[in-house]
């Protein structure tokens, strides 16, 4: 294995390059590269920048350039309905680009000359990942995230949801625009903007891919506020802890759930 890791902004790729042994830096396409070995496994780290397109670019040079053989995309989202809160974590089951409307030649969502709307992503990277985020929230949130700033985003109890995200080159805060996504893409738990590209890309190439993302918001008119505060100090620390996991977890499939 080859762990590409993709965020699209900094902070919410805090600590893992600094936590990867003797890593080297090339830069190519105007971003930064990172190879080495992250927890005993072979990775390369790299900041997408935001949006659909810059994500299929970053993922498509992981693949074809750095020769990646699985893909995990980390960082924030907007929660899908009313029942994800902040604080929650969700990875991606399948992915929709909401933005996608080439009708009345395709059906709306359909991604055309491909016959789909939905990209799955991979089933045994989504449960790793589930695992590992279960893992972080029963035994490391308290460690990790300042009682300070648990107070402040109200982190009680945050769950873990697997399902549908749906991306867009939009940031997602407006309720109405929401509540209609919730009507057209039922079964909906996260708005952002890079996932479904990713998982295209991946689709296409051959490669399997995973999405993960801390809800940083409602997705309504308050989605900006302290938006990059919950980005440094929480899901920066979610993504390093959950990141960890997951490859403590390839490494050592049959880890007991109680370690460290």
């Amino acid at each position: 294995m080859r762990l590409g890791i993709i965020s699209a902004l900094a902070d919410e790729q805090q600590g893992l390059v600094e936590a990867m042994e003797g890593p080297s830096r090339l830069v190519h396409g105007q971003r930064e590269y990172f190879v080495g070995r992250l927890w005993k496994i072979d990775a390369v780290c790299v900041l997408s920048r935001i949006g659909k397109v810059a994500a299929a670019m970053t993922a498509t040079t992981l693949v074809e350039k750095f020769g990646v053989t699985h893909i995990v995309f980390t960082g924030v989202a907007g929660a899908g309905d009313k029942s994800i809160r902040v604080g929650d974590i969700v990875v991606a089951e399948s992915l929709v680009q909401h933005d996608m409307d080439a009708s009345p030649l395709f059906p709306r969502f359909e991604v055309p000359l491909t016959g789909q709307t939905h990209f799955l992503g991979d089933h045994h990277l989504g449960q790793q990942l589930v695992s590992a985020a279960q893992w972080f929230l029963n035994h490391g949130l308290e460690d990790a995230i300042s009682e300070a700033e648990r107070n402040v985003f109200s982190l009680t109890q945050p769950r873990v949801h697997h399902g549908l995200v749906a991306s867009g080159d939009q940031f997602m805060n407006d309720k109405a625009r929401l509540a209609q996504l919730n009507d057209d893409l039922p079964g909906l738990v996260a708005v952002e903007m890079e996932g479904a590209a990713v998982a295209q890309v991946c689709h296409e190439l051959g490669v399997p891919c995973a999405v993960i993302r801390a809800i940083s918001d409602n997705a309504n008119e308050n989605a900006a506020t302290d938006f990059m505060r919950f980005v440094k100090s929480v899901a920066a620390q979610y993504a390093f802890h959950i990141v960890r996991r997951f490859c403590y977890q390839i490494v050592q499939p049959s880890i007991d759930s109680a370690d460290t």
